[in-house]
Protein backbone atom coordinates (compact mmCIF):
# COMPACT_ATOMS: atom_id res chain seq x y z
CA UNK A 1 0.00 0.00 0.00
CA UNK A 2 2.90 2.65 0.91
CA UNK A 3 4.40 1.82 -2.63
CA UNK A 4 0.83 2.44 -4.28
CA UNK A 5 1.33 6.57 -2.41
CA UNK A 6 4.65 6.56 -3.49
CA UNK A 7 3.56 6.20 -6.97
CA UNK A 8 0.79 8.16 -7.23
CA UNK A 9 2.51 11.18 -5.03
CA UNK A 10 5.39 10.74 -7.34
CA UNK A 11 3.13 10.77 -10.55
CA UNK A 12 1.22 14.33 -9.28
CA UNK A 13 4.29 15.70 -8.57
CA UNK A 14 5.48 15.02 -12.31
CA UNK A 15 2.31 15.97 -13.97
CA UNK A 16 2.48 19.37 -12.10
CA UNK A 17 5.91 20.06 -13.13
CA UNK A 18 5.09 19.01 -16.74
CA UNK A 19 2.10 21.58 -15.98
CA UNK A 20 4.03 24.80 -14.79
CA UNK A 21 5.59 27.32 -17.24
CA UNK A 22 9.86 26.71 -17.32
CA UNK A 23 12.50 28.81 -17.79
CA UNK A 24 15.57 27.68 -18.59
CA UNK A 25 18.65 29.86 -17.08
CA UNK A 26 22.34 30.18 -18.22
CA UNK A 27 23.68 27.49 -15.65
CA UNK A 28 21.06 24.83 -17.48
CA UNK A 29 19.17 25.05 -14.25
CA UNK A 30 15.36 24.88 -15.14
CA UNK A 31 13.30 27.06 -12.86
CA UNK A 32 9.44 26.57 -12.77
CA UNK A 33 7.44 29.61 -12.84
CA UNK A 34 3.83 30.83 -12.19
CA UNK A 35 2.07 31.80 -15.03
CA UNK A 36 2.97 35.69 -14.19
CA UNK A 37 6.56 34.69 -14.52
CA UNK A 38 7.08 35.05 -10.60
CA UNK A 39 8.60 32.25 -8.57
CA UNK A 40 6.39 31.66 -5.45
CA UNK A 41 8.06 30.43 -2.16
CA UNK A 42 6.03 29.67 1.19
CA UNK A 43 7.82 28.67 4.08
CA UNK A 44 6.90 27.30 7.73
CA UNK A 45 8.47 27.96 11.07
CA UNK A 46 5.98 25.63 13.72
CA UNK A 47 8.81 25.87 16.38
CA UNK A 48 10.22 27.83 19.12
CA UNK A 49 13.60 27.20 18.09
CA UNK A 50 15.96 30.62 16.95
CA UNK A 51 18.21 28.51 14.98
CA UNK A 52 15.18 27.34 12.76
CA UNK A 53 13.65 30.88 12.77
CA UNK A 54 17.63 32.01 11.80
CA UNK A 55 17.29 29.58 9.16
CA UNK A 56 14.17 30.58 7.66
CA UNK A 57 15.47 34.35 6.90
CA UNK A 58 17.90 32.95 5.48
CA UNK A 59 16.69 30.70 3.11
CA UNK A 60 14.35 34.03 2.53
CA UNK A 61 17.17 35.79 2.07
CA UNK A 62 19.29 33.72 -0.45
CA UNK A 63 16.25 32.72 -2.47
CA UNK A 64 15.97 36.76 -3.31
CA UNK A 65 19.61 37.23 -3.70
CA UNK A 66 19.43 34.62 -6.25
CA UNK A 67 16.63 35.93 -8.11
CA UNK A 68 17.33 39.25 -8.32
CA UNK A 69 21.09 38.26 -9.30
CA UNK A 70 19.07 36.33 -12.70
CA UNK A 71 16.67 39.44 -13.37
CA UNK A 72 13.82 37.38 -12.06
CA UNK A 73 11.20 37.65 -9.40
CA UNK A 74 10.06 35.95 -6.39
CA UNK A 75 7.60 36.39 -3.81
CA UNK A 76 8.17 34.66 -0.12
CA UNK A 77 5.84 34.04 2.33
CA UNK A 78 6.63 32.82 5.78
CA UNK A 79 3.44 31.25 7.69
CA UNK A 80 4.03 31.33 11.86
CA UNK A 81 2.16 28.85 13.52
CA UNK A 82 2.12 27.00 16.94
CA UNK A 83 5.23 27.44 19.03
CA UNK A 84 7.01 29.32 15.24
CA UNK A 85 4.26 32.31 16.32
CA UNK A 86 7.32 33.56 18.83
CA UNK A 87 9.52 34.39 15.83
CA UNK A 88 6.72 37.21 15.14
CA UNK A 89 5.93 37.95 18.67
CA UNK A 90 7.12 41.22 19.83
CA UNK A 91 8.26 40.73 23.13
CA UNK A 92 9.67 36.96 22.72
CA UNK A 93 11.07 36.83 19.17
CA UNK A 94 14.70 36.16 19.28
CA UNK A 95 15.12 37.22 15.52
CA UNK A 96 13.15 40.75 15.93
CA UNK A 97 15.76 43.02 15.05
CA UNK A 98 15.79 41.04 11.41
CA UNK A 99 12.42 41.18 10.94
CA UNK A 100 12.06 44.77 11.13
CA UNK A 101 14.94 44.80 8.40
CA UNK A 102 13.15 42.36 6.47
CA UNK A 103 10.25 44.39 6.37
CA UNK A 104 12.24 47.66 5.10
CA UNK A 105 14.77 45.27 2.98
CA UNK A 106 12.95 43.10 1.14
CA UNK A 107 9.24 43.88 -0.24
CA UNK A 108 8.72 40.44 -1.81
CA UNK A 109 8.99 38.78 1.66
CA UNK A 110 6.03 38.78 3.74
CA UNK A 111 4.72 37.25 7.30
CA UNK A 112 1.74 35.36 7.82
CA UNK A 113 0.62 35.22 12.14
CA UNK A 114 -2.02 32.21 12.68
CA UNK A 115 -4.89 33.58 14.22
CA UNK A 116 -5.56 29.96 15.93
CA UNK A 117 -1.93 30.44 17.72
CA UNK A 118 -2.79 33.77 18.62
CA UNK A 119 -6.54 32.97 20.58
CA UNK A 120 -4.55 29.81 21.80
CA UNK A 121 -2.06 32.25 23.29
CA UNK A 122 -4.53 34.85 24.68
CA UNK A 123 -6.40 32.15 26.28
CA UNK A 124 -3.21 30.81 27.98
CA UNK A 125 -1.68 34.53 28.72
CA UNK A 126 -4.28 36.31 29.59
CA UNK A 127 -3.80 39.47 26.88
CA UNK A 128 -3.34 39.04 23.22
CA UNK A 129 0.52 38.64 22.43
CA UNK A 130 1.85 41.65 20.34
CA UNK A 131 2.78 40.79 16.59
CA UNK A 132 4.69 42.72 14.87
CA UNK A 133 3.15 45.20 12.56
CA UNK A 134 4.31 43.26 8.99
CA UNK A 135 3.13 40.27 9.97
CA UNK A 136 -0.25 39.81 8.42
CA UNK A 137 -3.43 37.78 10.63
CA UNK A 138 -4.51 34.92 9.02
CA UNK A 139 -7.60 32.67 10.35
CA UNK A 140 -5.33 29.33 10.68
CA UNK A 141 -1.23 29.29 9.41
CA UNK A 142 -1.60 25.54 8.03
CA UNK A 143 -4.68 26.76 5.98
CA UNK A 144 -3.14 29.24 4.69
CA UNK A 145 -0.15 26.96 3.74
CA UNK A 146 -2.67 24.80 1.99
CA UNK A 147 -4.30 27.52 0.09
CA UNK A 148 -0.34 28.89 -1.20
CA UNK A 149 -0.01 25.10 -1.70
CA UNK A 150 -3.12 24.00 -4.25
CA UNK A 151 -2.28 27.87 -5.84
CA UNK A 152 1.03 26.06 -6.84
CA UNK A 153 3.29 27.58 -4.08
CA UNK A 154 6.64 25.86 -4.11
CA UNK A 155 6.72 24.64 0.02
CA UNK A 156 9.65 24.39 1.73
CA UNK A 157 9.99 23.59 5.98
CA UNK A 158 14.03 24.72 6.66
Amino acid sequence: MKNIVKLMAGMVTLILLASTPAKATENGLVHHVGEDGVHYLAMQISDNNPQKMTTVLNVAANVTQYYQSIGEEVEIRIVAFNAGLHMLREDTSPVLERLNSFGQSMPNVTFAACGNTIAGMTRKEGKTPPIVEIAEHVPAGVVDLMTLNEQGWTMIRP
